[in-house]
C-alpha cells in the first residue's frame, strides 16, 4: 500500500484540510510532532520526505481549483524537492496540463470537480501521455462533484464515471470524498470497491477518512494501490519509502 503526502497549497501556503469548506482551511503548524513555520509548504514536504521517508506526494493548488490565479513558483518549489508529485491545479485544458508538465509534475491531476467533457479528459490523455493522467473523482457525501461547465452524465454514479475516464485514456483514479478530508470519519469502501471492479486495470487511490493502519489495510482489501494521507500520517506505521502494512 503506498502512501502519499497530502499538501493542499491556498495563497502560498500550506493549508489543514477539514471537510471540504476551504474558506475555513488553517496554516499546517506541524507534522507528526514536528513543527514547521505556519503554512510553509516547502518544510512540510521536507518534513513528509525526511522525517517520514515518504517517496511521493499528491499537491493540490485550491488557488487553481477555485478559479484563482496558479501557484507556480511555490509548486515548482516542491517540483525541485526530487520526488514525484501529483499536481491538481484545476486542469481542464490540454494547455494546462502541458503546464503541470513543464512544471516537473510526475502525474497530471483532472479533477471531476473542474472537467468539462470527458472529451476534454480524452484529448489531454492524448497530448500528454495518459499514463501521466489521474482522474480525480471528487465526490461530496458520496455524490459526484461537478462543475456547471460540466458536459457529461450529471447523474452518473461514481463507477460510471470512472469507467468514463478509462475510456478516456487516464491511467489512474483517485476516488476522494471532500467531506471525508480531515474529518477522520473513515472510509466510504462500498464506493471504493465499485470503483475499482469498474476500471480493473487502473492504479486506484483513494482520499479522505484516513485515520490509521487498519484503514489501510481496509483500502488495500477493497483494491486500492495506495492513499492519500495528511492529518493521519503521524498514527501510521509507514516504514520507508511510504509503504504501509495491508
Amino acid at each position: 500500500m503506498r502512501v502519499i503526502g497530502v499538501l493542499d497549497l491556498a495563497r502560498g501556503r500550506a493549508v489543514h484540510a477539514a471537510g471540504g469548506q476551504r474558506e475555513r482551511y488553517a496554516p499546517v503548524t506541524g507534522v507528526a510532532g514536528s513543527p514547521i513555520e505556519a503554512g510553509d509548504a516547502v518544510a512540510l514536504a521536507r518534513a513528509y520526505i525526511d522525517d517520514l521517508g515518504l517517496r511521493e506526494l499528491y499537491v493540490a493548488d485550491l488557488d487553481a481549483i477555485s478559479g484563482g490565479a496558479r501557484q507556480h513558483a511555490l509548486i515548482a518549489a516542491l517540483t525541485a524537492l526530487g520526488v514525484p508529485i501529483w499536481l491538481d491545479a484545476g486542469v481542464s485544458s490540454v494547455d494546462q496540463a502541458s503546464r503541470v508538465v513543464e512544471l516537473g509534475a510526475a502525474r497530471v491531476v483532472v479533477g471531476l470537480e473542474t472537467l468539462r467533457s470527458f472529451d476534454a479528459l480524452a484529448a489531454i490523455c492524448g497530448a500528454v501521455g495518459g499514463g501521466r493522467v489521474a482522474f480525480s473523482l471528487d465526490l461530496r457525501n458520496g455524490q459526484p462533484l461537478t462543475s456547471a461547465a460540466f458536459n457529461g452524465p450529471r447523474d452518473a454514479g461514481p463507477s460510471v464515471l470512472a469507467a468514463r475516464a478509462a475510456d478516456a485514456g487516464a491511467g489512474s483514479v483517485i476516488v476522494i470524498d471532500l467531506a471525508r478530508v480531515g474529518a477522520g470519519v473513515g472510509l466510504d469502501l462500498e464506493t471504493i470497491a465499485a470503483v475499482r471492479a469498474a476500471v480493473p486495470r487502473l492504479t486506484l487511490l483513494a482520499g479522505g477518512g484516513v485515520r490509521g493502519d487498519e484503514d489501510l489495510a481496509q483500502l488495500a482489501h477493497a483494491g486500492c494501490d495506495g492513499a492519500l494521507v495528511a492529518t493521519a500520517l503521524g498514527l501510521l506505521s509507514a516504514g520507508a519509502g511510504g509503504q504501509a502494512p495491508g
